[in-house]
């Protein structure tokens, strides 16, 4: 336990507000109570030890004189040895300083080593984070305690950083310090404080300077000396701090951030030379982010490489997808790898690996890893403390993916709007890469959302007559509007014998007469502004006519709908049933193509105007995976022809509850020839690219007024399914989806097949038509459920 004697510089002490001097004579009255207390276990009872205490009672309390002198160094080592372990002494990083001014005076190797300074003579890096303040209060607490009896807790952590001088990395201590060696001393009697002065003492414990002026520090000394042991917390200070680091989202996406948590991993795992990645899994591509790529400090993965998923099959990447415990690579330079990842490996010099998969609520997020240039040199303790990080970067990995996905959905709704699911992918990817390019403060536009090589699915249910009973609805509504005018008129007329008033019924029958006679496009807005400004404006004098011509107003006025000024009724009853039937009409489709949805994702999108429309696109490109066969095809062709059968039976079971007959026509359109479709951002949908494939849109605009060739009947008609076509091999498929329907109970009869008459720039187009079963059994049970969810939301 032999150590030198380290004579305590002046300039700290004089620099101290109160009198400190070091004394063995506290250890020494500590060591002889124990000598004679019964209660208290026994260091030694031999005579070697009750001579060692008589010498010291003659040992100087002079540090330098104790340091110079041989008899004297020999006998303060002998009782230091019952203040600090032999046992540990190599080991333990201990010290005994002056009181309150971590001065020292004997130290351990591991204490020397840490926390001196390169002469051995100050403990620099000791004093220079030593809070003045706080030595001062607790030298306070201190004298109130032995000297006044005032008892105050005064304990909290002493934790210092300190940078190992073998492997530069920052270790973490909490010094404790003992402080059963000194001793409070008044100069003279102890004052006597009033209850005034203790009650202002309690009050101001944490405040040195008001202390000063009822206990001034020059009345005092401390003697002794304290006992200083600095515990090693670097694990759980570390752990702490990660935590603390990892809850910031761009401790992990920035250089700066990932940086300096790769710094506290060498410092955990007390290697300098470690090197950290992570991989977080985002769609279908990996998003590498490690020390070597050219990070900037405020992106969200935007330096990160994005590396398809397909590209590590094979490798212990693959491999520890699969599971949640940590894989251990001996020899990186053996393993299976990409092409650009063996290069990266060459290049970064990492031999030894560890690769931690990242599962946050059983799902695999991402990896992260940590290397080591030389081989087989992260084993089962490295693995360990490994696995304790482990959860921390999973929750962090998931938070930054969250804001990553947070950021990608608000482009994506500011550049395109609602995004169909199946392909949401696409848009996202788009997004990201739009996202990287402005926070790296580049110039950037969405690039172009292209699907090359989907076929088309299209089917329209239309209200037929819609147009005719809407005008018709008009037409009866303003025959009664102005017949309950005329009939105020002449009221009026009667009651009081006025020319005016006889030219005013001709206009009223003039206009009358006009809409029984047929509805013009300006006639609505006409009348109405007519008999407000005309009619309605004589009202209020009209009332004094008499009580016949009063109740004729009321009657009058009591008719209008004060929302649009005019006589709404059959104009509510068609748009009450027209709104009925698009209900239930597109429910019904939306529900059986949720069926179809969930065998085969496709594009589907549907429109409500005077019936129900709806587009489906499907094919390869429009898989994040690219999985595509043509039975999914025939599927969906088979589906909407099922499908128009279930809406011609839906409209007839409706009619009864409809105010206004209305009638639905019902059409498919087929085209076997793929075609591509790109996303408009400035109108925020899809469209059809190309010359060729603009066809198939015109088509789409126009096929419902189609009309047989040679006749003059529309081609689609209440009771039947269209099914328009162009190429022998669209009808030879479609003929087997009828007969299959037929056999099911469906359709009935024959299918027709006509020519049609060309329409604008479209030629050559031929259909097949066959009637619907209306009071088949089985279309009846495949919508019964839909007819109670939609009877129950209606």
């Amino acid at each position: 336990m032999s150590n030198k004697i380290i004579g305590a510089p002046s300039q700290l002490i004089k620099e101290y507000p109160f009198h400190v001097q070091f004394s063995l004579k506290p250890l020494i009255k500590y060591l002889n109570h124990r000598q004679i207390s019964p209660d208290e276990p026994q260091p030694s009872i031999s005579g070697d030890f009750r001579a060692l205490l008589r010498d010291a009672e003659t040992l100087c309390n002079s540090v330098e004189e104790i340091k110079h002198s041989e008899r004297h160094r020999d006998l303060f080592q002998r009782l230091m040895s019952y203040v600090f372990s032999p046992v540990s002494w190599d080991s333990e990083a201990v010290a005994a300083v002056i009181p309150f001014t971590a001065e020292p005076v004997f130290v351990s190797p591991p204490f020397r080593r840490l926390f001196m300074d390169r002469d051995r003579s100050v403990i620099d890096r000791f004093i220079a984070q030593s809070n003045d303040r706080g030595r001062v209060i607790r030298a306070y607490l201190f004298i109130l305690q032995q000297l006044y009896d005032i008892k105050v807790d005064f304990d909290y952590p002493i934790v210092r950083v300190i940078s190992d001088p073998e492997t530069g990395l920052d270790r973490h201590f909490n010094l404790k310090l003992d402080f059963r060696f000194v001793e409070a001393r008044a100069k003279g009697e102890p004052k006597v404080l009033s209850s005034e002065e203790q009650a202002k003492v309690r009050k101001f414990l944490m405040e040195p300077d008001v202390l000063r002026t009822i206990l001034p520090p020059d009345d005092y000394e401390l003697h002794g000396f304290v006992v200083v042991q600095a515990v090693d917390i670097t694990h759980s200070e570390l752990l702490t701090a990660l935590e603390r680091d990892l809850i910031d989202k761009e401790s992990i996406v920035s250089r700066e951030g990932f940086l300096r948590l790769q710094q506290r991993l060498r410092t955990l795992f007390g290697r300098p030379d470690l090197v950290a990645g992570l991989a977080a899994i985002h769609d279908d591509q990996i998003l590498l982010i490690n020390t070597g790529s050219e990070m900037t400090e405020n992106c969200i993965f935007a330096d990160s490489r994005h590396v398809p998923i397909t590209e590590f099959k094979g490798t212990v990447y693959e491999r520890a997808s699969r599971g949640s415990d940590i894989i251990s690579v001996p020899d990186a330079l053996k393993e299976h790898w990409p092409k650009h990842t063996a290069e990266e490996i060459i290049q970064s010099g990492f031999r030894s690996l560890l690769i931690a998969p990242l599962i946050y609520q059983d799902r695999f997020i991402g990896t992260f890893k940590v290397g080591a240039p030389r081989p087989d040199d992260l084993g089962p303790m490295e693995t360990m403390m490994l696995k304790q990080v482990q959860p921390l970067f999973a929750m962090a990995v998931r938070r930054a993916l969250d804001d990553l996905d947070n950021q990608i959905q608000r482009i994506i709704k500011r550049e395109c709007t609602a995004i169909h699911p199946t392909v949401e992918w696409r848009f996202r990817h788009a997004a990201l890469h739009h996202l990287e390019d402005i926070q790296q403060g580049k110039a950037s536009e969405m690039e172009p959302i292209l699907f090359r090589d989907v076929y088309p699915i299209y089917g329209i249910s239309d209200i037929r007559g819609s147009t005719r009973e809407r005008n018709r609805a008009i037409q009866k509504d303003l025959e009664e509007h102005l017949k309950l005018a005329l009939r105020v008129v002449k009221y009026a007329g009667e009651a009081k014998p006025m020319d005016i008033l006889q030219e005013l019924a001709r206009r009223v029958e003039v206009y009358l007469e006009r809409i029984q006679n047929g509805l013009a496009a300006s006639d609505e807005f006409s009348v109405v502004r007519f008999l407000r400004e005309e009619v309605e404006s004589v009202f209020p004098h009209l009332k004094m006519f008499g009580p016949k011509v009063l109740r004729a107003i009321e009657a009058y006025e009591s008719a209008i709908d004060p929302n649009v000024g005019g006589i709404y009724r059959l104009r509510r009853e068609y748009e009450e049933g027209v709104a009925l039937l698009n209900d239930r009409l597109a429910s019904y489709v939306d529900q059986e193509e949720a069926k179809i949805q969930a065998l085969y994702p496709h594009y589907y999108e549907r429109h409500r105007t005077d019936g129900v429309d709806y587009l489906i696109y499907v094919g390869a490109s429009l898989q994040e995976n690219g999985q595509f066969d043509e039975l999914y095809l025939k599927n969906v062709r088979l589906w909407q022809l099922r499908v128009a059968c279930g809406m011609a039976w839906y409209t007839e079971q409706l009619k009864p509850e409809l105010k206004v007959p209305l009638e639905t026509a019902h059409l498919i359109l087929l085209q076997d020839t793929p075609l591509s479709i790109r996303f408009r951002f400035d109108e925020k949908r899809f469209d059809v690219d190309g010359a060729y494939d603009v066809r198939h849109e015109i088509i789409k605009s126009r096929i419902d007024k189609a009309v047989i060739k040679g006749k003059r009947e529309r081609l689609t008609q209440p009771g039947k399914i269209a099914v328009v076509y162009s190429q022998p091999d669209e009808m030879r498929e479609m003929l087997q989806h009828i007969d299959f329907l037929r056999s099911e109970g469906y359709l009935v009869g024959n299918p027709e097949n006509v020519d049609l008459e060309s329409l604008p720039g479209v030629q050559g187009l031929k259909a097949l038509r066959i009637d619907v079963n209306l009071e088949s059994g089985a279309i009846s049970k495949g919508v019964a459920q839909n007819t109670i969810l939609q009877g129950a939301t209606a």
